[in-house]
């Protein structure tokens, strides 16, 4: 749980420097570390076993990988995904060969080094658990006292370092900080799953907030949540790795977060998508009606006329149905049996729309040199979402070129 926790605020850190995939590559470039840690104490006779020894050769080749990535970012034309997916490789390749080296010595297998690729949560010891909980306990307090200064340098690291902020060396302890997260996860995660903890649990919250302080509080209770409910999981079903166990709960913390959260969420997304499409079209129906007021005192949208915007606007069945549904309970027409028959509410709508449409067209026209004839689509997808502001300034624009659209609209006839 702890390491959750301090994984979750770590990992917000990482997500606003966008290098959340940089701890990806710091933890695959620590296992070469770990077994060159192995190899060098077996060979001076030390105990090979321990885990601070092992933590600092993980350490110290997942730092020169960073650095790595960072000289070939700044001294050739590379991309970062490129520079991070080479480096990541080779060092991982290069632990693996290791790893092989250390499987032909004699305490080899008794280390149990491949357990720091996959996690291996029961084989910890308690003094290892103590460990890796000091560590996590002083990130968490780091990110702490230091989240404010942290955020300056994650959001304008440039203005930061005009303003006098010592950016250099935040970035660096933002650095250490998920270093010391990411190589205190080894023995409970595993080096390839450890990166799933710093980045789910801060992309999970991303969803529910746009607040920084709200962000921390809610990637820490993710992070504490998946290390509770994976460990409680694992010990309810025996055989079961921990370490998998809570990264595969995060990730279904964040699938909730993805679908459900009320602003950034699947269906609040597709909700907002489909009341704006709803929208649109109660408005063209709407113009099309005011269209139909300048040449009648009695409009009517016939049955062939809706046929023909249905046709024109491409509405399937079901979004024709709501559209209807939405004319009637907005009380925007009346059934006649020739048609729908436009209320005023409806006309004065339509009348907006109109207006919009018009003023944009002209604007395309006169100051855009767009052809009347190349103007129509742009213009249908603009004129619902006018504001009243830029309504003011398209009127001044066109009337210093004496088009003088603000003339009142015609009469409209319709029944009340």
């Amino acid at each position: 749980m702890l390491l959750g926790l301090a994984a979750g605020l770590v990992g917000v850190l990482a997500l606003m420097r966008k290098r959340s995939l940089m701890a990806d590559t710091l933890s695959h470039a620590s296992l070469p570390g770990i077994a060159l840690a192995f190899i060098l104490a077996t060979t001076l006779g030390v105990n090979a076993k321990s885990l601070p020894l092992l933590m600092t050769g993980a350490a110290i080749t997942g730092v020169l990988g960073v650095l790595a990535v960072q000289w070939l970012k700044t001294r050739t034309r590379l991309k970062e995904d490129a520079c991070l997916g080479a480096i990541l490789s080779t060092f991982f390749g290069f632990g693996i060969v290791l790893l092989s080296i250390v499987q032909t010595m004699r305490a080899g297998n008794a280390a149990g080094l491949p357990r720091f690729i996959y996690g291996q949560t029961a084989a910890m010891l308690p003094a290892d658990a103590i460990l890796m909980s000091a560590i996590a306990g002083l990130s968490i307090v780091a990110v702490l006292l230091l989240s404010k200064e942290f955020a300056v340098v994650a959001f304008d690291d440039e203005f930061s370092l005009v303003q006098g902020w010592p950016v250099s060396r935040l970035d660096l302890a933002m650095m250490a900080l998920i270093v010391l997260v990411t190589v205190s996860g080894l023995q409970a995660v595993g080096l390839i799953l450890v990166v799933a903890m710093l980045i789910i649990p801060p992309v999970a919250a991303r969803f529910w907030t746009d607040r920084l302080w709200l962000l921390f509080v809610l990637a820490a209770c993710f992070g504490t949540l998946s290390g509770y409910l994976g460990s409680s999981i694992s010990a309810l079903f025996p055989g079961k790795p921990a370490g998998s166990v809570i990264v595969l709960t995060s990730g279904v913390l964040f699938l909730v977060s993805m679908i459900a959260a009320p602003r950034r969420g699947v269906v609040a997304g597709l909700v907002r998508r489909i009341r704006l499409r709803l929208r649109f079209e109660v408005d063209h129906v709407c113009e099309a009606a005011y269209e139909r007021s300048l040449e009648s005192d009695r409009p009517v949208l016939t049955h062939a006329t809706l046929q023909d915007l249905t046709k024109t606007r491409g509405l399937d069945p079901f979004t024709r149905a709501a559209v209807a549904t939405a004319l009637r309970t907005r009380h925007y027409v009346r059934s006649t049996p020739a048609g729908l028959e436009p209320t005023p509410a409806a006309l004065a709508r339509g009348a907006r729309v109109y207006r919009n449409h018009r003023l944009w067209e002209q604007y395309l026209i006169t100051h855009a040199d767009i052809a009347p004839s190349h103007v129509d689509w742009s213009v249908d997808q603009v004129e619902h979402v006018l504001s009243a502001d830029l309504i003011r300034q398209l009127e001044d624009a066109l009337g210093q070129d004496g088009i003088d659209l603000r003339t009142p609209t015609p009469t409209i006839g319709a029944a009340p």
